[in-house]
């Protein structure tokens, strides 16, 4: 799949790219008009790896699209095209944006809607995004799904170029998600909800060590980011997907604190961050399925540049899982019910973890890594401490895991840590 992602990242740049929307600077914050921030209005954003039976989180989106009445437009302007797809007459093997948009529309009527369409926008049709008929058709949905892909495609389809102004259809679906519509999307179809400073690639290791730099990059394993963003539905904290599978905590810190953010929404595959009123002094989130969504705090974090290497001292790692919720405003987690704090019973010391970002270059590796240590750490009574390794060396780097003072876990069967609260995290080079 990562390999695809870099062929994928040198056929988009073949094309015509605006390069001034890559580098430009963009302002540390952009207002949102004040018609943009009614009531109302929800995001459900999956990490992406969204299952076809998974009847929580696309029951979550027909439900906030009006239930038996919901009309879903599926956009899928992510994919590529037909033309650059060698199987797109074979509906068995085809992955372009018409054909994505059909499973998807079917797969939403057989979750439940009354109607699912798709938006007919992909690279091959820009100007379609200025079409009349095709805003018509947006606004008679009551809630949209963003398909995953690439997630400069969606820039480069709905936004203009390096003014990053909104076409008319990217106007309506604000209209509507303002007015009580839902946004929906996975992988990039959630990483496009973006703010300022939007990854656009990267791996965790070479992200602590070469850090990052605004643009669009070939190398599927430098830490580049859109300046301007995506199109700022979510901007109360960064977000990055596919987190535990692909081992991407590492990147998300280092991006953050590059860039000046203070809050990561790190979201794990098949699993959803439903944001009540974006945008508005009243957010709120909530988890929604079997994995989770980590909230990196980098408000008391230090970083250090030297000559032995980059680090991080006193960021937090809280990990929330299906139905908390969590005040963006006061940055306040909330356990579900029924769960309650863990004492911890076990005395086994911390498993050692020489992989803690899940490398695409260790031929053994395993996903959610950096969760598994810290889940073994807020379960054990032997220590309050645990370190784990990057797979790469020269220079590897370090990372300690800590309980501080505060620091709580819960749990739902009485043995298991499942939500983790303010676990702190240093990163140091070896």
């Amino acid at each position: 799949m990562r390999a695809h992602l870099g062929t994928t990242r040198r056929n988009l740049l073949a094309g015509s790219i605006a390069l001034a929307l890559l580098t430009g600077a963009a302002p540390a914050a952009q207002a949102i008009p004040s018609s943009l921030r009614l009531p109302g209005g929800s995001l459900v954003l999956v990490g992406g790896g969204l299952k076809d039976d998974n009847t929580q989180v696309y029951g979550e989106i027909i439900k906030r699209a009006g239930g038996p009445t919901a009309r879903i437009g599926v956009i899928t302007a992510a994919s590529v095209p037909e033309s650059q797809d060698p199987h797109a007459g074979d509906p068995d093997l085809c992955s372009n944006s018409a054909c994505n948009g059909a499973y998807y529309a079917d797969l939403f009527k057989r979750h439940g809607a009354a109607d699912a369409q798709w938006i007919p926008l992909d690279i091959d049709h820009v100007a379609d995004a200025d079409s009349d008929a095709v805003v018509a058709q947006v606004e008679s949905m009551t809630g949209f799904f963003f398909g995953g892909g690439d997630q400069y495609r969606y820039l480069t389809t709905l936004l203009h170029g390096d003014r990053h102004t909104d076409s008319k259809v990217l106007t309506a679906i604000r209209a509507k998600l303002a007015h009580g519509a839902v946004v929906s999307g996975s992988s990039a179809g959630a990483q496009i909800a973006s703010g300022p400073d939007m990854v656009s690639g990267g791996e965790s290791y070479e992200a602590l060590r070469d850090g990052s730099a605004p643009g669009y990059f070939d190398d599927p394993t430098r830490l580049g980011y859109i300046p301007q963003g995506g199109f700022g539905f979510l901007r109360s904290g960064l977000v990055d997907t596919h987190t535990g599978a692909y081992g991407r905590e590492g990147r998300a810190l280092r991006l953050a604190s590059d860039t000046g953010h203070d809050r990561v929404y790190a979201l794990e595959e098949n699993t959803a961050l439903v944001v009540d009123r974006p945008g508005s002094s009243h957010e709120h989130v909530t988890v929604l399925g079997p994995n989770g969504v980590a909230v990196l705090d980098l408000r008391d974090a230090r970083a250090h540049d030297s000559a032995n290497g980059w680090s991080l001292r006193r960021a937090r790692y809280t990990y929330l899982t299906d139905g908390d919720q969590y005040d963006a405003r006061t940055w306040t987690p909330r356990p579900a019910p029924g769960k309650q704090p863990l004492t911890p019973g076990s005395t086994t010391p911390v498993p050692a973890n020489d992989d803690v970002f899940h490398s695409a270059a260790h031929p053994d590796g395993t996903p959610y890594s950096l969760r598994t240590t810290a889940r073994a750490l807020a379960a054990t009574r032997a220590q309050n401490t645990a370190t784990a390794t990057t797979f790469e060396a020269g220079p590897g780097f370090t990372v300690t895991l800590t309980k501080p003072r505060g620091f709580t876990a819960l749990t739902s069967d009485g043995t298991t840590a499942q939500t983790l609260i303010g676990l702190r995290v240093d990163i140091a080079p070896q």
